[in-house]
């Protein structure tokens, strides 16, 4: 990946960790109606594009980047519940984790399974 694309792909990463933010933290009555619908798949669907990003965006940020996310996902819980207008949900923070760990398991299989298959594509 060039030196440019990698910066735009960590441009798009920060972007979407802003709009997470942004999102979990507005009044819900001010979120767009498509944004109103199962409150963990939210978490989880959330989680995992901002661990793909960050997987694409920070390569060598393996480990680093699942526990910065759940440190996130704490935060943003705990803001939500000194908000007065949200509410904090430890399920949600667990909700975030099943987005991350999924996707965490997605990257290595995918990665671990690099070279194994022949070019005639038999195993």
């Amino acid at each position: 990946m060039s030196k440019l694309s990698c910066r735009l792909v960590q441009a798009v990463f920060w972007a979407c960790v802003l709009a997470t933010i942004f999102l979990s933290l507005v009044p819900t009555e001010l979120l767009p109606q498509a944004f109103k619908w199962w409150d963990k798949a939210q978490h989880a669907l959330g989680f995992a594009v901002l661990t793909t990003m960050g997987l694409l965006a920070y390569r060598k940020a393996r480990w680093r980047l699942p526990c910065g996310l759940s440190l996130l996902g704490a935060f943003i819980e705990l803001a939500q519940a000194a908000s007065g207008w949200r509410r904090g949900d430890w399920l949600d923070l667990l909700a975030d984790a099943v987005g991350i760990l999924v996707v965490m398991a997605a990257w290595y299989l995918v990665r671990s399974g690099r070279g194994r298959i022949s070019p005639s594509g038999q195993g």
